[in-house]
C-alpha cells in the first residue's frame, strides 16, 4: 500500500541522460518527498477528517505535481483554509496544468518526459 493516491503515480523513469533536464524539478520532488512522508506517518493519526475528497494532503500531492512547489503550496494552503467545519465539502480535484509535460514515477515523483 502506498502513501500516495493512485492518480499521483505513473510509470515514468529517470534516465541518466535526463539528469540535467531534471534539475528544475528538484524543489518539486523535495516537497513531494515531504508530503509522502507526511501521508505515511502523520496523516493516518488524524484519520478520515477532511470535508473534501480527495483529502487535503492528497490534494497537495496533486497540486505540487501539476503546478510545481510554489504554486502547488499556495493551492494547498488555500484548500486547507477552505477545509473547515462550516464548509460543505465534496469533490474538489486539482485542476490539471494545461501544458503538463512531465511523467510521474511509481513513487509519485516528477521526471522529464521521454519521447522514445
Amino acid at each position: 500500500m502506498s502513501a500516495l493516491p493512485s492518480y499521483a503515480m505513473g510509470k515514468g523513469h529517470l534516465h541518466g541522460s535526463d539528469l540535467v533536464r531534471s534539475i528544475p524539478l528538484v524543489p518539486r520532488n523535495l516537497v513531494l518527498g515531504f508530503l509522502t512522508g507526511y501521508r505515511a506517518v502523520i496523516s493516518p493519526l488524524y484519520g478520515d477528517v477532511c470535508a473534501y475528497y480527495p483529502s487535503c494532503s492528497a490534494y497537495a500531492v496533486g497540486a505540487v505535481q501539476q503546478h510545481g512547489a510554489v504554486k502547488g503550496a499556495v493551492l494547498s494552503a488555500w484548500r486547507i483554509l477552505r477545509c473547515n467545519p462550516w464548509s460543505k465539502g465534496g469533490v474538489d480535484d486539482v485542476r490539471p496544468h494545461d501544458h503538463f509535460r512531465y511523467d510521474l514515477t511509481a513513487q509519485g515523483f516528477v521526471v522529464p518526459s521521454r519521447k522514445d
